[in-house]
């Protein structure tokens, strides 16, 4: 049925379901709700006539029984109605995708690119309106960190075949995300995957000695306290004793405070979100797979009958039950009972047995993440094609290139032809006409065909290069940068790229606007002819039509293109075509005419 259906059927289908189970779980816990009361209301009156001597007290049991199956029934309708609720969020994420109303309604993890990363702020991947927020479908900490990793490097063509192999069996898994986004509690599972596989992979808290006498005096002292302080109130022996034995325990606690600290302090913030981990790795695992990179990253999750989620859950267990020594109810009494090193210990246990296992999980259940986001992306945009990726020469060609953050619909698609013979294009044009915007429109396909995902195109056929742009540079008040210096920083960062392996791609726009005319035009030719020296490839705009006529004696090597513009009225217009040559017309001064500056 999904092929026959657009995305958007599929959707509105999947979001009607999730809401009629919605609603009806709603109702169904009203139900039981009143019933709750109505069985509370028959528990006070069996126990008003027992207390009048016109019932037996046994007759109690069967209203008591009723509320405590009901009180069990509420929560399983309550976990439904959690999930119906995340189920319709989840296809409203997917149709406001579609319908291009997501930007601000998911995920932006600005901070997940490094401030002097070469193209990531250039080319808006992350943050309000950016890539990773249109891509990131993922639960987890660990998929946000691999489907970030992907866009910010580009993969070998081996590992990019392997996961394009595994997203397009991914693609119509529409049940399979439904399943990832609903499961666990209504939160993103911040887990840190490094800090938690450090702690895994720490050595023991404890040596043999101290562990031993630890268990011994855990076990043996909370009932000698117990058994002291009552014997001390009934008077059977002194309060001295009693006070003493209390006093050997408080010295226990305050021996083994580095190791309860330690534990608690490891184990207590991811606690709640472990949930969702466990649920996300359950759910994986029981899914079959055929693509070799997911039969891989499976079996890093399952081996025989043993498997991740069910280990990950009796982490969350022993933290869960941790976690009640601070009611402050129940406080005093975990004191008595060692409650606290009891389950530390146990928690200690499970990270001596496990925790080298911890980075291999969530390697796995990252990558799984990041590869059902890419596969969401494709099942969404059908149109979009899969890059041909080549080895050999440096190659970055393809037609009818659109910026995947535009609707398709508005978008306005060129051509991008660089390799041999023409290794850099000189792009003039006024500014609005579409420049920056070309620039992007092919950095953010290149990113995305890097990642091993499909690209809006019609064609596009692409060797591994690295990225380097310098499209939007700021100054730094604090560290005391101008915007020039930051600029040739950058500028510096890619011509160090285009000395390495991979062969480099760059995007300049605008450069060295920051100083006088004739110092750019040195600067910006010279840049220029390095970066091409170097092997690299890419496209630098200019305002400054001296600089284009400089490169005109490089053709082929260096080719000039423009976008153009036209005045009508006091209105400018533009096609955003992509045309060939330096660009003839200058309307700004009669724009600034008309609208009534005089110049």
């Amino acid at each position: 049925m999904i092929g026959l259906s657009t995305p958007h059927d599929v959707y509105s289908r999947g979001r009607a379901r999730c809401a009629g189970e919605l609603e009806s779980a709603q109702g169904r816990s009203l139900w039981i709700a009143r019933a709750r009361l109505a069985s509370f209301a028959a528990l006070l009156l069996a126990g008003w006539l027992a207390y009048g001597g016109h019932l037996g007290v046994w007759w109690m049991l069967v209203p008591a029984a009723g509320f405590i199956a009901l009180v069990i029934r509420h929560e399983r309708e309550h976990r439904r109605i959690d999930r119906a609720r995340r189920g319709v969020a989840h296809y409203d994420q997917g149709l406001s995708r579609l319908d291009g109303t997501w930007p601000g309604r998911g995920n932006v993890r600005a901070d997940l690119a490094p401030s002097d990363h070469p193209y990531a702020r250039d080319l808006d991947l992350f943050g309000h309106g950016s890539v990773f927020e249109m891509l990131c479908t993922a639960r987890t900490a660990a998929g946000e960190q691999a489907l970030a990793s992907w866009l910010l490097a580009p993969a070998d063509l081996e590992t990019l075949e392997r996961r394009r192999e595994a997203i397009r069996e991914l693609v119509p898994a529409v049940g399979l995300r439904e399943d990832l986004a609903s499961v666990g509690a209504s939160v993103r599972a911040e887990v840190d995957p490094a800090a938690l596989a450090k702690w895994g992979e720490g050595p023991p808290l404890l040596d043999e000695r101290q562990r031993r006498r630890t268990v011994v005096l855990s076990w043996v002292l909370p009932p000698f306290a117990v058994l002291a302080a009552t014997l001390g109130l009934t008077g059977v022996i002194s309060a001295a004793a009693s006070v003493a034995v209390t006093i050997a325990l408080a010295w226990f606690h305050r021996d083994v405070r580095g190791f309860t600290k330690s534990t608690q302090a490891a184990i207590e913030r991811p606690a709640r979100e472990l949930a969702v981990v466990a649920e996300s790795l359950a759910r994986l695992e029981r899914e079959t797979f055929a693509a070799p990179l997911l039969v891989e990253l499976r079996a890093a999750l399952v081996h025989g009958n043993d498997s991740a989620s069910t280990r990950i859950r009796g982490l969350r267990r022993w933290a869960e039950w941790l976690h009640l020594q601070n009611s402050q109810i129940f406080a005093i009494v975990a004191w008595f009972l060692c409650w606290g090193e009891h389950f530390c210990l146990g928690i200690e246990r499970w990270r001596l047995r496990n925790g080298r296992d911890v980075a291999r999980w969530f390697h796995a259940l990252g990558e799984l993440e990041a590869l059902g986001a890419l596969s969401a992306r494709a099942f969404e945009q059908p149109a979009d094609v899969w890059p041909e990726l080549v080895e050999g020469e440096t190659t970055v060609v393809g037609s009818g290139l659109g910026h995947p953050l535009l609707a398709a619909q508005t978008s306005v698609s060129n051509d991008v032809a660089l390799g041999t013979p023409v290794r850099a294009l000189v792009i003039s044009g006024s500014n609005m006409a579409g420049k920056s915007t070309y620039m992007r429109t092919v950095g953010v396909n290149v990113v995305l065909a890097l990642a091993g995902a499909p690209v809006r195109a019609t064609a596009l056929r692409l060797s591994v290069v690295q990225l380097g742009a310098s499209i939007r540079v700021e100054d730094s008040l604090r560290d005391g940068a101008s915007r020039f210096y930051a600029e040739i920083t950058r500028l510096r960062q890619i011509v160090e790229l285009s000395g390495g392996a991979t062969p480099v791609l760059f995007l300049l726009d605008e450069v060295l606007h920051g100083t006088n005319s004739s110092d750019r035009r040195v600067g910006a030719r010279g840049v220029l002819l390095r970066l091409v020296e170097l092997g690299a490839v890419g496209m630098m705009t200019t305002h400054d039509l001296a600089l284009a006529m400089d490169v005109e004696p490089d053709a082929p090597r260096i080719r000039n293109v423009h976008f153009c513009d036209e005045l009508h009225g006091d209105r400018l217009v533009f096609d955003y075509r992509l045309r060939d040559g330096i660009v003839q017309t200058s309307n700004a001064l009669a724009l600034m005419r008309a609208v009534g500056l005089q110049v």
